[in-house]
């Protein structure tokens, strides 16, 4: 609580899932819950929606910042990749729960997981969630995400995309099937805030929130840089339980970097509209913290001006 104390805090509660219904894991649950209304500190809940409705009383008691809730598709899709152990299906539950998590005026935001498997639903997702109502409620918002390998390989690496091939399919889709842009306006590296505003965002000097803005802390007591460490005892940076202490100079080294510290971003031309990627990324794939993890801001931008800067959308008048 004393740290950062100029700066508004919130809290993340995710998992593994955190809504569960098992009596000691509710219970805990709703302590956490109650602790931060009565600390005042917002929460922002990552769950799979299954057993969002039956937290909604729950919830209600603290502010709410955001309620993020994952689906692979619509029904036909995402009740056999999400299936419950006895083969019960999860997706009319899970709608359910974003009905009444966005009656009870909570902010929801809802991410489509991708592969090349599933990459095609996008367009009836986006046609349910019309329908729905959800797009015209401003508390609704959507991300596109990809399953991708952090720590540990996938079963089926020949299904996972890269940055490229995920946004060159929901570019052809968006082109192909227009109402998409109502559930969601891909942003294109910076191409989509160029064309809202008539101007190019602020240089973005690091796109890594880890120690900077982001922290992450386990069950056991430890602290990280950020949820894409979280759970890797190796990369624990200290301890809030039960003591508290942090590896300083561990924590710097999160802390300083930037696209200026690194050396590869020091002379690339892209430098201000990638800020140098992930730094988890970037430690497992190099096992230095202090290199890239390269967005492909080239062919977004392609993607982006070839969607909103259409020649026939132009006036020259």
């Amino acid at each position: 609580g004393s740290a950062f104390p100029d700066r508004r805090k919130y809290i993340t509660l995710f998992g593994g899932e955190p809504l569960l219904t098992g009596g000691a894991h509710y219970k805990a649950i709703a302590y956490f819950i109650d602790r931060c209304a009565a600390q005042k500190i917002p929460l922002a809940v990552v769950t799979n929606g299954y057993y969002l409705a039956e937290y909604i009383d729950l919830l209600s008691k603290s502010s709410i910042k955001e309620i993020q809730v994952t689906l692979d598709g619509t029904a036909a899709v995402h009740d056999v990749r999400r299936r419950l152990k006895d083969g019960s299906p999860t997706f009319g539950k899970i709608i359910t729960g974003i009905d009444k998590a966005l009656e009870a005026g909570f902010p929801v935001n809802l991410r489509m997981v991708t592969d090349r498997e599933n990459i095609n639903q996008l367009p009836e997702l986006s046609k349910l969630a019309i329908q729905k109502g959800w797009t015209r409620n401003p508390l609704f918002k959507t991300q596109i995400g990809r399953n991708y390998e952090l720590h540990y390989c996938q079963d089926v690496p020949q299904k996972l995309m890269n940055r490229v091939e995920l946004w060159e399919q929901v570019h052809n889709l968006v082109m192909d099937y227009p109402w998409i842009a109502e559930f969601h306006k891909p942003a294109f590296s910076v191409a989509r805030f160029l064309s809202e505003n008539g101007e190019l965002p602020l240089p973005l000097f690091d796109s890594c929130p880890g120690c900077k803005t982001e922290w992450a802390f386990d069950y056991t007591g430890r602290i990280y840089s950020c949820t894409a460490t979280a759970g890797k005892t190796e990369e624990a940076l200290g301890t809030f339980y039960p003591d508290v202490m942090l590896k300083e100079e561990k924590v710097s080294e999160w802390e300083k970097r930037d696209v200026l510290s690194i050396p590869e971003c020091r002379d690339c031309n892209l430098q201000l509209a990638c800020g140098g990627g992930c730094a988890s990324v970037a430690k497992n794939n190099t096992g230095c913290l202090n290199a890239p993890d390269c967005r492909p801001v080239r062919e977004l931008l392609e993607m982006g001006m070839e969607y909103y800067f259409r020649f026939e959308d132009l006036n020259f008048s």
